[in-house]
């Protein structure tokens, strides 16, 4: 599936606020005490462990943001297939802001590539089944579009965005209103011709009710592997199938069997392993 980058204006305040944050009140004291003004130096981001790479664009806005004539000349895109010891990307421009952006442009550069391998490693584990892999809203305070920009780098789908863009009926809400059907009633009378609708549901006789209301979206929430193959046949093309629920690499291939369109999995956002990446530098000595 393909995937475009961001615009700038997008990550441009997130990665504006990161380096505010290390920048604190008085700068770097460190680099600046002990590199010229004038002092220019080269590194190299080096992958240190295998995954896919997500973030190149977030790094290198960090590095332009500090100096505008930093040169960054990349060896990879995001989407690739990382090996460790291989060149992600070049950098040249002065040391000050060379070394003072550095955990700024890694700490995104890793965490975003993390998300993209754990994605990876799941939508593998899938080859050869309909199911897409799609994350949730369980991502970090202030970074979900980046981290959904990664998922979508691993290979993977989004779910909604946040509240505004979809109806995801869930188990409180049902129990709010006292059961299924009047939730999607009430729900179809105050929302637009546009919105899809999508209703959680634990057991098969909520999801015989969810159909015949019409729900667009079942979510299978943590059914047994049997449930969910009864569901995908109760269901019969006549809304979108979601699993949800004790995903992993070794237990995904057996629900993507069921025949579900969809696999949700908050961990690859909220608890994914950073990846290993390093700035190797090099220069003169002053």
């Amino acid at each position: 599936m393909p995937f475009y980058p961001l615009p700038t204006i997008m990550i441009e305040p997130v990665v504006r606020n990161a380096l505010l944050e290390d920048l604190g009140r008085a700068g770097d004291l460190t680099t600046d005490a002990l590199a010229p003004a004038d002092l220019v130096f080269s590194a190299a981001l080096i992958a240190r462990q295998p995954g896919v790479l997500a973030g190149i664009d977030v790094a290198a806005l960090a590095w332009r943001l500090l100096e505008e004539r930093m040169e960054i000349s990349r060896q990879c895109d995001d989407g690739a297939r990382l090996e460790p010891g291989q060149t992600i990307a070049l950098i040249h421009g002065p040391a000050r802001a060379l070394l003072s952006g550095e955990r700024t442009a890694l700490n995104f550069l890793c965490r975003l590539s993390g998300i993209a391998s754990a994605t990876a490693s799941i939508v593998a584990a899938v080859a050869g089944h309909k199911a897409r892999i799609v994350c949730t809203r369980k991502t970090t305070p202030g970074l979900r579009a980046l981290e959904k920009y990664a998922v979508r780098a691993g290979g993977g789908s989004n779910h909604r965005f946040g509240l505004d863009d979809a109806v995801l009926i869930k188990d409180n809400h049902i129990a709010m209103v006292g059961g299924v059907r009047t939730a999607i009633e009430r729900v179809r009378a105050g929302v637009g011709h546009l919105v899809k609708i999508e209703v959680e549901v634990d057991t098969l006789e909520q999801l015989e009710e969810a159909l015949s209301v019409g729900a667009d979206a079942v979510l299978l929430d943590n059914m047994s592997l049997d449930q969910l193959r009864q569901a995908v046949r109760m269901v019969a093309g006549r809304a979108i199938t979601e699993a949800s629920g004790r995903v992993t690499p070794e237990t995904a291939p057996e629900i993507a069997a069921s025949g579900v369109d969809l696999m949700s999995i908050g961990w690859i956002t909220h608890s994914a392993p950073t990846l290993d990446i390093g700035l190797d530098c090099w220069g003169g000595a002053v």
